[in-house]
């Protein structure tokens, strides 16, 4: 069983990086939570480099005026890395395409300045999944059709976001994830650039080189509360994880509001995972 800690500070005296989720963690999607905050940037005052790792499809530019606008300040975080940030890079990797957005309209930054031109899915070369259209109203049922006939014609598609679900404010809204999920079920090839993917990986250990130079991966600790995604990111990367108990999953083995710690371990074996620490809630 991973070891019950109080407080970052607690551990973070063996770490020269920090590889921290946010949504969960740092805040719900409506309210940014205080005292995680305040552990992140007590961790960068001791000299830790504190490197925010999202599955947000959006360039780390649109997490940056999210963070304003729920009031996440700039001092709790040295740099950050989006899922969105690796897809550009991915989609850029591709040559001239004709991409389909499969996702809202505020994703468009993900196309802009790259060599594609947006389609309808009729004349698509490639599908880019960011997200449902209408994910406070819709599942991914309702995406069968579209994604089946898309499978037809053998489109690659590349997810900006591999989560399957997320917790805005109070309600669980479905993410990029779940339609790659379903698109694979039908027999599609699916390209993903974030969490638990190396890629995003890759591209927040190197921004941390060069913030401090060089570093042993021992030394890295990952922060996280998802188990597909921070927990299974962290295991293919062999990085020691502080797991956050209150975030996706508290259902699992949260009774009245108090952890219980037979049930949170059955879960972590039932799900191979083995991190090295755990606390509720980021503090």
């Amino acid at each position: 069983m991973a070891e019950r800690i109080h407080s970052l500070q607690d551990i973070i005296g063996q770490y020269d990086v920090v590889l921290c989720d946010v949504w969960g963690v740092v805040h719900n999607g409506i309210d940014p939570f205080p005292l995680a905050c305040e552990a992140l940037l007590a961790a960068r005052r001791s000299g830790v480099t504190v490197v925010l790792i999202t599955n947000s499809p959006r360039p780390s530019a649109g997490v940056v005026s999210q963070f304003k606008a729920i009031g996440v300040g700039e001092e709790t975080y040295d740099r950050i890395v989006t899922s969105g940030d690796v897809t550009r890079e991915l989609i850029a990797s591709q040559g001239p395409k004709k991409v389909f957005l499969l996702g809202p309209e505020r994703d468009l930054p993900l196309l802009e300045g790259l060599d594609v031109t947006r389609v309808d899915s009729e004349d698509a070369e490639i599908i880019l999944c960011s997200g449902l259209f209408r994910d406070e109203e819709e599942n991914p049922e309702d995406y069968r059709d579209m994604l089946a006939a898309l499978q037809a014609r053998n489109l690659q598609m590349i997810c900006a976001n591999p989560d399957l679900v997320v917790e805005r404010g109070t309600k669980m809204i479905y993410c990029a994830g779940s339609l790659a999920a379903l698109y694979r079920e039908l027999g599609g090839e699916t390209l993903i650039a974030g969490k638990p993917f190396s890629p995003i990986y890759d591209a927040c250990l190197a921004k941390a080189e060069v913030m401090r130079g060089a570093f042993s991966r021992d030394r890295v600790l990952a922060i996280g509360d998802g188990m597909p995604t921070d927990v299974r990111g962290a295991i293919n990367q062999d990085l020691d994880l502080l797991y956050i108990s209150g975030g996706i999953h508290a259902g699992e083995y949260v009774r009245d509001g108090a952890t219980d710690e037979a049930a949170l371990s059955a879960f972590l074996t039932r799900n191979a995972a083995a991190p090295k620490w755990w606390m509720p809630k980021l503090a």
